[in-house]
């Protein structure tokens, strides 16, 4: 007759069962414990089946405003920091304890997309910092909502956070974007809180579709515009949008509150994106192929450099691009070149399907 193998008795297996699901202690966990009582630098908390933990030396004077007013029996959250403590004990951090349990619950707004309210408490030219709870969050420029942006946001940096000081002392509703208790991060976006009821806004318009607006927002990647007939609605024109021709910076081609017409590209998770290259005629369809043939020589203003060559305006329509290796690097060509100077140029190739026409220079 076999041996009954005891490891897989009943008993055996519901004791194994138990032990799997128990928490062990180990450095950085979060435990609760009740307060023995207080010493000179020193207190004790019953930590149940883990034993007596001991909250002493700097942990101590970091947690006398905890400690001041608890009594014995109290029962608080505390993060181990060494299991080997004073005495035996398992040594205990009552601030960082709740360090992290403030850190969690940023983090849980940010899993749940929970609109919260934060405080205004300083600002400076890059955005507005505010007060979460204990925590310290920062709100971007970029972030905020269109009724609180800065009509000069593109002005000087005094300017900027002269205009956002008027909003030190208010409350603003937020999302939390992005949590790092590590790097001691926490960003909050107020322009997200606009996104939660866009989807059920835009769902009355449609791709393709021209809207009248109103300049809302310049920055440096593009426009945004407000729908004229919706105001709770805004849109970004990408830079790439505005206009047919390379274009350095979007205060080029609009000023705030300036009336547009824009078309409707894509609506995505609650974002609209415009344009308005879509509503003016393209140059290329009509394209003096007389004047732009290969080895004709053209004269042009230099409008831009990049690391790749220089842009040459050929008109008020019409660019042309000259690569840097026909100077021989980037030095090399701003000293043959400067900005708005006007030179001649021979066109190497024109390639209608890329929209670009390739220039040489003049020997």
């Amino acid at each position: 007759m076999a041996t009954p193998d005891i490891n897989k008795s009943p008993a055996i297996l519901a004791l194994k069962a138990e032990f799997s699901n128990l928490t062990w202690p180990r450095e950085n966990l979060v435990v609760e414990g009740t307060l023995i009582k207080k010493e000179a630098q020193r207190a004790y908390f019953d930590l149940g089946r883990f034993g007596t933990g001991i909250v002493y030396g700097n942990e101590y004077i970091n947690a006398r405003d905890m400690l001041r007013d608890m009594e014995p029996g109290t029962r608080v959250s505390a993060k181990i920091v060494a299991l080997d403590g004073e005495g035996g004990c398992i040594e205990l951090s009552l601030t960082e304890a709740s360090r992290q349990k403030i850190w969690q619950q940023a983090q849980d707004l940010l899993e749940s997309g929970e609109i919260t309210k934060v405080k205004i408490t300083a600002a400076n030219p890059g955005g507005l910092i505010a007060s979460l709870g204990d925590l310290k969050a920062f709100l971007p420029l970029s972030q905020l909502s269109a009724e609180h942006m800065p009509t000069n946001a593109e002005a000087d940096k005094d300017q900027t956070a002269e205009a956002l000081e008027k909003f030190v002392g208010q409350e603003f509703e937020v999302k939390v974007i992005n949590v790092n208790p590590k790097k001691n991060k926490l960003i909050v976006s107020e322009r997200e809180t606009v996104n939660v009821n866009m989807k059920e806004l835009l769902s009355a318009y449609s791709v393709g579709q021209v809207v009248d607006g109103l300049v809302s927002g310049i920055a440096d990647f593009g426009i945004f515009v407000r729908f004229a007939e919706n105001p709770q609605i805004e849109g970004l024109v990408h830079i790439s949008e505005i206009d047919h021709r390379i274009i350095d910076s979007p205060k080029e081609m609009v000023s705030m509150n300036e009336e547009v017409k824009v078309k409707i590209l894509d609506i995505k998770d609650g974002k609209v994106f415009l344009s308005l290259k879509a509503l003016k005629p393209d140059p290329w369809a009509t394209l003096d192929e007389a004047r732009f043939a290969p080895g004709k020589e053209v004269s042009g203003t230099v409008y831009k450099f990049n690391p790749f060559g220089a842009v040459i305006n050929l008109g008020p329509e019409m660019q042309g691009v000259i690569h840097v290796t026909e100077f021989g690097g980037v030095d090399e060509m701003k000293s043959k070149l400067q900005i708005g100077q006007e030179a001649s140029f021979i066109i190497e190739s024109v390639k209608p399907d890329e929209k670009r026409i390739l220039l040489k220079l003049k020997k």
